[in-house]
């Protein structure tokens, strides 16, 4: 997704990694934004993948903003409610998702970036009304914290007090229960709405 490239604040490798070892804690200049960024190492990044180095886009993609929090990485917003980039994206602001990955790539192109394209295939979240493509935003929130909540109804289980019959349903609960998130309540649907 070249367009959301211009919101990127770090480069991911994975800390077992041998080929990028070395780079960790460094900089590089993120083409055509001009900007600084980090490489970091991460867990989640697998070294297998692709070249094993993942740019990081924490406004836009829901594993980059793990990423990003836990390497204290900035989040910028190039992509706005209305589906058009934003002042953040620069001279692409005001543009469409598609116009705005045109030009990155011409942009690139005419730059002597581009090494090759390729035809690639992942699941993109589309509407289910409209069927426009879902674009993933960072927005202020309410969230239940879970994990005080997880932990007597654990206890609970492992003390005896509860029971799961038939019994091979305590393992997935309790998986479940110490893996829980922060419950999100504060979604933008409205009573009744389907």
């Amino acid at each position: 997704r070249p367009e959301t490239m211009l919101g990127d604040t770090g480069v991911a490798v994975s800390p077992d990694d041998p080929r990028y070892a070395s780079l960790v804690g460094k900089t590089i200049m993120l083409p055509i934004m001009n900007r600084e960024i980090p490489i970091v190492a991460d867990p989640h990044v697998d070294p297998a993948f692709g070249t094993g180095a993942v740019k990081v886009t924490p406004a836009h993609d829901p594993n980059d903003f793990e990423i990003a929090h836990r390497h204290g990485l900035e989040s910028i917003s190039v992509i706005g409610a209305d589906g058009r980039m934003t002042e953040e994206a620069g001279e692409y602001a005001g543009l469409t998702c598609e116009e705005c990955r045109r030009a990155v790539v011409a942009e690139f192109e005419s730059g002597g970036l581009l090494e090759r394209t390729e035809k690639y295939t992942h699941a993109v979240g589309h509407c289910q009304r409209c069927g426009t493509v879902v674009e993933p935003l960072v927005s202020l929130q309410w969230f239940v914290r879970m994990e005080p909540l997880a932990a007597p109804a654990i206890e609970a289980v492992k003390n005896g007090s509860v029971r799961f019959v038939p019994e091979r349903f305590t393992k997935t609960y309790l998986a479940w229960m110490e893996n829980v998130r922060d419950w999100c309540i504060s979604r933008q649907l409205w009573w009744g709405h389907r």
